[in-house]
């Protein structure tokens, strides 16, 4: 018998669902992220509260994919789930009519796996979607039906935003990477918080990564395999999370990846970047790209704000929040036709090229994703804070340039100023001088306190702790306890 793998996290997700089958009325869930987020095994887990589990799921579309091959690879699903004598159906109405005589009554759930896969050699496939609830799922009381796909834009673009289904859905669940609380979950106790980020340097806070790795073998060991061995889950995983997942196929979202993997930069500078210098006829488009990109998951833009008003600023700059997606364009995708020849023989993470610096970005995002975690150690509450986010000034000429880590400012008048530091060596009091410069550039205004925050992976010198220069010192081993 295989072995069951232990559900983890997804609390609060969960917690909305099961709150939705005490309304007494029937729900309609979207679920959406990106592809490995856990969307399928959340329904999975939320299942076990059901009378009756039916899981119809989208075929992943192709040059060869029909609609007859689409309605086919429903019904067989649907003779499965029902146990019935497989029928063919020649229209989208008349197969979900079938499915919906079947529905009528009992505590049900209902869920469409991959929606956006489903129907798209049928232009009026979600008008029959939404005539199928509106004359049928709805009628029962008991039941919930959830849709989810990998490909959020089209969701959103498609469903949310669509006039046809507002004031349908009932609950709408964005799944973002496991927090590091629920990530220190796949390892035993007696693993150090330095080697399970070096693996979280990698997969990030995706699911179906962590479940993979062998918690008892070195962070090498685990890499090695995921990634520069030949069938490795990771070897090839940039092209399949990328098929399929955006309203359009277009080259431009591997150049904007590969332009924000140096580094967060602001829309104007990706254009320039991606364009090759001629980006004013294609600025619309670059927002459109990182629009799909954040949906996704993969991108995330980070507004800036006024200190006096606390109020977000125009200005804001796109950084590449997942990790593994930087990691293969730095690492494996530079090694494939070795990787292919199992002729890469990883003996060290350091001996990789500009390991340090890339790992710094892994570590500011794995930081910058579990915000949460920072505000509980410091004793913050959400209410306190009127503005947090990696914060920046441009240069002018009246003042410099700033880049802040990660800034939260309160409206009791204070600026806790995080500074997120991965370093393969303990921190020595050079961190003191280096916080001290990027503080000096900071314009803000009189009558403000401000708390510096060190936070860091591996270590820091008695010096640094003996100087009493920062308010607090948070190693990473912190956050993985914070739930």
């Amino acid at each position: 018998m295989a072995k069951k793998i232990k559900f983890i996290g997804r609390k609060d997700e969960l917690t909305r669902l099961i709150a939705l089958t005490k309304k007494g009325t029937s729900s309609f869930v979207v679920i959406k992220g990106r592809r490995r987020i856990g969307k399928s095994r959340l329904v999975d887990e939320f299942s076990k509260h059901f009378q009756c589990y039916y899981k119809m799921e989208g075929l992943a579309p192709n040059k060869k994919t029909t609609l007859k091959i689409q309605l086919d690879t429903f019904c067989k699903q649907m003779a499965r789930e029902f146990n019935i004598p497989q029928a063919t159906y020649n229209d989208w109405s008349d197969a979900l009519w079938a499915l919906g005589e079947r529905i009528q009554s009992g505590k049900i759930l209902l869920f469409f796996d991959e929606l956006s896969w489903m129907g798209t050699k049928d232009p009026l496939f979600l008008e029959k979607i939404k005539s199928f609830w509106d004359n049928q799922v709805s009628k029962n009381h008991e039941l919930i039906f959830i849709v989810c796909s990998s490909a959020s834009s089209w969701i959103e673009k498609n469903l949310l935003s669509s006039t046809g289904f507002v004031g349908r859905v009932s609950l709408t669940v964005k799944l973002e990477e496991l927090s590091l609380y629920d990530c220190n979950q796949f390892w035993p106790k007696n693993i150090s918080a330095f080697e399970k980020f070096k693996v979280l340097g990698v997969t990030g806070g995706i699911p179906k990564y962590l479940e993979e790795i062998h918690p008892k073998e070195t962070a090498e060991e685990n890499i090695k395999q995921l990634c520069f061995i030949d069938g490795g889950l990771l070897v090839k995983e940039f092209n399949r999370i990328f098929s399929d997942l955006f309203l359009r196929d277009s080259v431009f979202y591997k150049k904007i990846i590969n332009v924000l993997s140096d580094g967060p930069k602001e829309q104007n500078e990706i254009a320039k970047l991606v364009f090759n210098g001629d980006n004013r006829k294609h600025i619309g488009r670059i927002s459109e790209y990182l629009w799909e990109l954040s949906e996704a998951g993969f991108v995330k833009r980070d507004y800036t704000w006024d200190l006096k008003t606390g109020i977000d600023s125009k200005l804001s700059k796109y950084r590449l929040q997942d990790n593994y997606l930087r990691f293969y364009l730095k690492y494996i995708e530079k090694n494939l036709s070795k990787i292919e020849r199992h002729a890469f023989d990883l003996k060290s993470l350091i001996l990789l090229p500009e390991w340090n610096s890339m790992m710094g970005f892994q570590f500011e995002n794995l930081v910058l994703n579990n915000k949460k975690a920072i505000h509980k150690i410091l004793g913050i509450r959400p209410d306190e804070i009127i503005s947090e986010n990696p914060f920046f000034q441009r240069k002018t000429l009246r003042s410099p340039g700033c880049q802040i880590d990660y800034m939260i400012q309160t409206k009791f008048g204070s600026l806790y100023i995080c500074e997120i530091k991965f370093s393969k060596n303990v921190i020595d009091s050079s961190i003191i001088k280096e916080v001290e410069t990027k503080f000096k550039t900071l314009q803000y205004p009189k009558g403000f306190s401000s708390r510096f925050i060190l936070i860091h992976v591996n270590g820091v010198d008695s010096s640094v702790m003996d100087s009493d220069y920062f308010y607090r010192v948070i190693d990473m081993s912190e956050l993985l306890d914070v739930e």
